[in-house]
């Protein structure tokens, strides 16, 4: 993830974006990705210092936004950019830019950056979910779950627009070929998938009656 991220500034799309009003920040997946760091390196902490209850607590409220995210980005990106790329990849310098021309007409990031942004993430926070964490109660994963992705998705959605009526286009290109009702009709179908997601992981987890890290950190 850390790789993924340090390597954005060598991208050719970085001369663009990095005088966009919200930079790399406009994209779910930087959020999904720093959401996950910073749920793996609450982790991390927890793991030396164990007896921090309110970094735990803090902890489990990120991975509860971590998990549905990084799966609606890793699952709508590797189902896009393998059937419909020109649905999520720039083609070719947007408008007006100053990037030369003679570039790749969509551009493409390298295989091994393009997994670190879209593939780790889940991978990290979904095996630390389901190894080393508890299972969400039932009302946590039906009430406290779908209230914090909505809030997620509403604020996302406020931010892409926003940045959006400065920049002129939106970060996804399917976003901006969309006129206004059909983006607000994309961010609630990714929030249901989001909430769903979820639930479906939550059920998955193989709940414990004994911990394998951190012991008294996770089982109470």
């Amino acid at each position: 993830m850390i790789y993924g991220y340090s390597s954005l500034s060598t991208l050719m799309m970085h001369a663009f974006l990095k005088d966009q009003v919200g930079g790399h920040a406009q994209f779910l997946t930087i959020q999904g990705l720093l959401l996950a760091a910073a749920t793996m390196a609450c982790g991390l902490v927890l793991d030396v210092f164990p007896s921090l209850d309110g970094l735990r607590t803090i902890k489990r409220l990120l991975l509860m936004m971590s998990l549905p995210l990084t799966f609606v980005i890793s699952s709508i990106y590797w189902t896009l950019i393998l059937m419909f790329p020109r649905l999520i990849m720039w083609v070719g310098p947007p408008e007006g830019s100053s990037i030369p021309t003679e570039i790749p007409e969509m551009w493409r990031i390298p295989l091994s950056m393009d997994l670190s942004l879209h593939a780790v993430p889940l991978i990290a926070v979904a095996l630390d979910f389901l190894v080393f964490e508890r299972k969400y109660t039932e009302r946590q994963q039906r009430v406290h779950a779908p209230i914090l992705t909505a809030l997620y998705a509403v604020w996302y959605g406020a931010w892409v627009e926003w940045c959006a009526s400065y920049n002129g286009t939106f970060p996804y290109p399917f976003l901006t070929e969309s006129p206004f009702k059909i983006r607000l009709v994309i961010y609630a179908v990714v929030t249901v998938i989001a909430v769903l997601a979820f639930w479906g992981l939550n059920k998955a987890h193989p709940q414990k009656t004994h911990t394998v890290r951190g012991a008294s950190s996770r089982t109470h």
